[in-house]
């Protein structure tokens, strides 16, 4: 498989390379994090790193099941360590080892250690570890592909030619997960893998960390916010729905659900912002998937609600980009998404199209009831005045935007 140059990421590492500073990285499972340590070990040795000074774990091959016991990690590692070079040390998978923090934090006070360890779910930064270790690592939050990253991967591929939009479509249904790609437009195949990705997370991520009772209710869950994207909603909300439709539940067996999905990071909450008052909302949260092809595997009515699908897509992209993403209020009306980055904030809304006139008036409301000077951004996949500007309001064609440097 040709790999695929995942800059930013990888400039992460290499920015902080040598950095007394404990290198993590987060993703759901199958997103690159694997891939981009293997990137990142070719630039070591192409630039003076020598094999013996990288050690190599990762916690998924059975070849190091033993040193799932956090004693005998300790003890592999330490045997290895070159004494007047520094070594650089990869633990792929890390939450497979229980106390792992006790061995990171060992490694991490020797002057001649690189550290480098990845997870794929939000547990194994929580509790002890962000405690023992903090002030002591930095935390890359990483993602399937992008679309742009997914377009540069279609070129390593013999294909036939294809319009933008027609890459942005097969970016819906085939899913951003890297090694779909590999699998070259095979629906069964592509259906097959996704799949278990989809059950790894749910098991492995979800019913056993939260011990879940009933595993048909949490299908149901997941299928509802699946099916949902982009609307507010209440944990009491969903229960009553649920119920309604004759899976009797309530908002505390909801809350852990949803607390188990985004844990596992293949579900993202969105809380509510008030711009005027500056602070965010306790009631009523939207939520996003991690990527729309496992969306589509799971929902029998799969191009429906092609407008919050998109939606989603700009969300990931904003994070992506380093944004901090809330669903904006102010007075009575909403914005899509307020993304905020240091001291920068922008205001997004989104819509398939608003080449209807009302369409148009009704995304724009939002967008001018707020009269402070941030950026303000109202992207679509209209290719018709893509570019138009009203009164300070930028019109983007999302296809476009998402293609941006």
């Amino acid at each position: 498989m040709e790999n695929i140059e995942r800059k930013e990421y990888l400039d992460f590492l290499i920015r902080l390379k040598d950095k007394q500073i404990i290198k993590v990285i987060s993703g759901v499972r199958r997103c690159g994090k694997s891939t981009l340590f293997e990137l990142y070990r070719d630039y070591l040795l192409k630039n003076g790193v020598l094999p013996e000074q990288i050690i190599d774990i990762n916690f998924e091959d059975l070849d190091f099941e033993e040193y799932t016991d956090y004693k005998k990690l300790y003890s592999y590692i330490k045997e290895r360590l070159i004494e007047d070079k520094k070594n650089y040390i990869f633990l792929d998978e890390i939450q497979y080892v229980e106390h792992f923090e006790k061995v990171v934090d060992s490694l991490f006070i020797k002057p001649n250690t690189d550290i480098y360890i990845t997870g794929s779910n939000a547990y194994f930064m929580s509790g002890e570890l962000a405690t023992v270790l903090s002030g002591r690592y930095a935390e890359l939050k990483m993602l399937p592909l992008s679309f742009k990253e997914f377009c540069e991967g279609l070129e390593n591929y013999n294909l036939p030619p294809m319009t933008m939009l027609q890459k942005y479509n097969k970016y819906l249904v085939e899913g951003s997960f890297p090694y779909t790609l590999e699998l070259e437009g095979n629906k069964k195949n592509i259906k097959e893998y996704l799949e278990g990705i989809y059950n790894s997370i749910i098991l492995k991520d979800v019913i056993t960390r939260v011990k879940v009772g009933n595993p048909l209710l949490l299908e149901s869950v997941v299928k509802f916010l699946f099916g949902n994207i982009g609307s507010l909603l209440s944990s009491n909300k969903i229960a009553n729905t649920l119920t309604s439709l004759g899976r009797k539940t309530d908002y505390k067996t909801i809350e852990k659900y949803i607390k188990g999905l985004t844990d596992s990071l293949i579900l993202y909450e969105v809380k509510r912002y008030d711009v005027r008052g500056k602070q965010l909302l306790v009631n009523l949260s939207k939520y996003y998937v991690v990527d729309i092809g496992l969306r589509q595997l799971l929902l029998t009515n799969k191009s429906s609600d092609m407008g919050h699908i998109l939606e989603n897509i700009v969300y990931l992209e904003l994070i992506r980009r380093g944004y901090e993403v809330y669903v904006g209020v102010f007075k009575n009306t909403e914005v899509n998404f307020v993304a905020v980055n240091n001291e920068e904030i922008n205001y997004y809304q989104v819509s398939l199209t608003v080449l209807d006139e009302n369409t148009l008036a009704r995304e724009l409301r939002p967008l001018q009831e707020i009269t402070d000077n941030h950026a303000k951004y109202l992207i679509t996949l209209d290719e018709i005045l893509p570019n138009s500007n009203y009164d300070g309001i930028k019109r983007v064609n999302a296809i476009e935007w998402l293609l941006e440097e």
